[in-house]
């Protein structure tokens, strides 16, 4: 793993999934994608790969109701391992359940692409090493090509033991109702870089990384904002270096007129799409 997902950057903690049923969408989670519980009450399993860090969290509202199409909100979660050897155990693994399966090759990354039983993307990927991305004028060359899977499974030979410890989100990919708007505030209110175009999509990062945060309005432009008790993104979280960078953020996005509300250990600010995130540090 590069620094990435470390100071001085700003990048996705965790994600918090609304789901329809718990118990459900657990044994998905657990079984198939590998994830540790670290904690769980009745509507709600905080999930974990090193037993420590809480990478997503699941919860069943109240009257929860099914995801619907055509809204804005969460495209795909992404998971990022550690290394190549890795996306081959998990490849593997995953074939053997059955469970289908998406996957591409985008020049700085190798990606798998799941739904979980509720409707709710996530992509499992690997890095190519940093060096090997190519840049142009500020932005990184990244296309969707057939990806290598035979390449990958003869990679590792090692037994499935879940998700390895050393996994991290690696982005978010959401959908936006207003391609502009959404970049003005990650950008001039939270300091995100433009580092690549695709059509209707817009992808942002800090510290020089392909995205920590992608957005499109491949659901339509003016995609509404879904129903509180909607299967889907509850909220996420962007990680800060330190309270001085939050502080900055928070005068930023003040100043472009969106309220937060602040909590014991985090500020709280919703995109113009209506994604809710929690600004930690």
């Amino acid at each position: 793993m590069e620094g990435f997902h470390q100071s001085p950057n700003i990048f996705v903690g965790e994600v918090n999934i609304k789901v329809k049923n718990l118990d459900d969408a657990l044994t998905f989670y657990q079984n198939i994608m590998g994830f540790k519980v670290l904690e769980k009450t009745d509507r709600k399993a905080v999930l974990t790969t090193d037993g420590k860090t809480s990478l997503v969290t699941l919860e069943q509202p109240e009257n929860v109701i099914p995801k619907e199409g055509r809204m804005s909100g969460l495209y795909h979660f992404a998971i990022l391992l550690p290394s190549r050897a890795d996306l081959s155990v998990f490849l593997r693994h995953f074939l053997g359940t059955g469970y289908p399966l998406g996957a591409a090759d985008h020049y700085v990354s190798e990606a798998l692409y799941i739904t979980d039983p509720d409707g709710n993307g996530i992509e499992v990927y690997r890095d190519r090493p940093s060096n090997e991305w190519t840049w142009k004028n500020g932005l990184v060359d990244m296309a969707t090509v057939e990806l290598d899977g035979n390449g990958i499974l003869a990679e590792s030979d090692a037994e499935w033991k879940g998700l390895p410890s050393g996994t991290i989100m690696g982005h978010i990919h959401l959908h936006v109702g207003d391609l502009q708007k959404a970049e003005d505030f990650y950008t001039k209110g939270l300091g995100f870089t433009i580092v690549s175009h695709y059509p209707q999509a817009v992808f942002l990062s800090t510290g020089g990384y392909h995205h920590h945060i992608a957005i499109n309005t491949w659901q339509g432009v003016g995609a509404p904002t879904p129903p509180q008790n909607s299967v889907g993104l509850n909220w996420y979280t962007l990680v800060f270096p330190d309270e001085a960078a939050r502080e900055s953020a928070i005068k930023q996005l003040q100043q472009l007129g969106f309220p937060l509300q602040k909590d014991a250990n985090y500020f709280e600010v919703s995109d113009p799409s209506g994604n809710h995130i929690r600004l930690v540090i």
